[in-house]
């Protein structure tokens, strides 16, 4: 039986246009935070019965689709916000921002918004249609995975040790079961076959004896990671105080915006430091040396981690919402623009390597595998 494709992704992000109405509309809930997340957590549960009600069981022939049209929700409503804190609609969400989550009104909270309520709500209806028509989508699950992953890890930490850290509400505890929810679906998306590769073991050992010098593809990838790996701590000790000049001039006069008070860009390039930075030497061993199967997959979750980071970094730096003296000065915008637009492309290029010319990633065929096909 074939799961229904698209209207329940697109049916999704329409209901929260009368329920962000509906909230703007009941005022007895700005002085009642606790009925305000409970009123939020009944919509989510009606939501998901919905979903039960109208195609019964068969959607648990696979149960991430209804967690891609439960996230799709959340999507139009993050939509509705970004767009109302620009001032382009009114009288949707403000209660909701005001009472629930005053840090959605900041530079970097509207770029998440807008982050989710575009490109996840794409990935989301994508991969509901692909769910429907009985095709493979863990690719793009994967990527969704690392760009939600690090969209809430950074808006998370940020809320608790930025300036907003004493506004935190009662409502913050709603992000806890979208967590645990984002946590099943990645394991769910891990646990999914790999979409089948028709390749000779020949193919593999011939692509896995070429060193490194014969494969100027891989040679330039390992340069870009080596420039990204060096940027990538140049800036942690930039947002850890270090004292060099170099450091004191930069982030004074070409990333002002990592001194912002709201704590998300150096929240952002600690995690770039501490986790991106060991990653990019992986990326590097894996394509030095053959056989790193693991490769693929991980370098989807990361490009989709950082396309979703450098996205956030670079909009609230030039968001109107972001003090003048944290903004990109106009004298090194090109400049700040470049480097950072590179940094994102990064990890994309990684994974179009990865993804056209898988044979360099299999795990090596058995060398008695490759006799016998030579007597054949």
């Amino acid at each position: 039986m074939q799961l229904p494709a698209g209207p329940g992704a697109l049916a999704a992000p329409l209901l929260s246009i009368p329920v962000a109405f509906g909230i703007a509309g009941a005022t007895a809930l700005a002085d009642n935070p606790p009925l305000l997340v409970l009123t939020v957590t009944l919509v989510l549960l009606g939501l998901f019965s919905v979903i039960l009600l109208g195609g019964g069981v068969s959607h648990f022939q696979d149960p991430l689709f209804c967690v891609f049209v439960v996230f799709s929700f959340v999507s139009g409503v993050d939509l509705i916000i970004a767009l109302e804190e620009d001032g382009f609609i009114s009288g949707f969400m403000e209660l909701y921002v005001r009472e629930g989550e005053p840090y959605l009104r900041t530079a970097h909270g509207i770029m998440i918004c807008y982050w989710d309520g575009v490109v996840h709500y794409g990935l989301y209806l994508t991969m509901v249609m692909a769910i429907g028509h009985r095709k493979n989508y863990r690719n793009l699950g994967l990527f969704w995975l690392g760009s939600l992953l690090m969209s809430v890890v950074v808006f998370l930490l940020g809320n608790m040790i930025g300036k907003y850290s004493s506004e935190l509400s009662p409502s913050f505890l709603l992000n806890l079961p979208y967590i645990l929810l984002l946590l099943w679906a990645g394991a769910r998306l891990f646990q999914q076959p790999r979409e089948p590769l028709l390749l000779s073991p020949e193919k593999v050992a011939e692509e896995q004896r070429k060193p490194l010098y014969r494969r100027p593809q891989d040679a330039a990838l390992v340069l870009v990671l080596l420039l990204m790996a060096s940027f990538t701590f140049f800036r942690g000790m930039v947002v850890l105080d270090c004292p060099a000049d170099s450091c004191f001039e930069y982030i004074y006069q070409h990333e002002p915006y990592l001194r912002d008070p709201v704590a998300y860009p150096k929240v952002q390039m600690l995690i770039y430091m501490f986790y991106a930075l060991p990653f990019f030497l992986l990326c590097i061993y894996g394509l030095v040396l053959p056989g790193c199967s693991w490769l693929p997959d991980w370098s989807l979750v990361f490009a989709g981690a950082v396309a979703q980071a450098q996205f956030s970094h670079l909009g609230s730096s030039l968001h109107a919402r972001t003090p003048f003296p944290y903004q990109t000065p106009d004298d090194v915008l090109w400049s700040f623009l470049l480097s950072n637009i590179l940094y994102a492309l990064g990890p994309q290029l990684l994974v179009l390597r990865c993804l056209r010319c898988p044979a360099f990633f299999l795990p090596p065929a058995p060398a008695g595998l490759l006799r016998a096909k030579k007597h054949q």
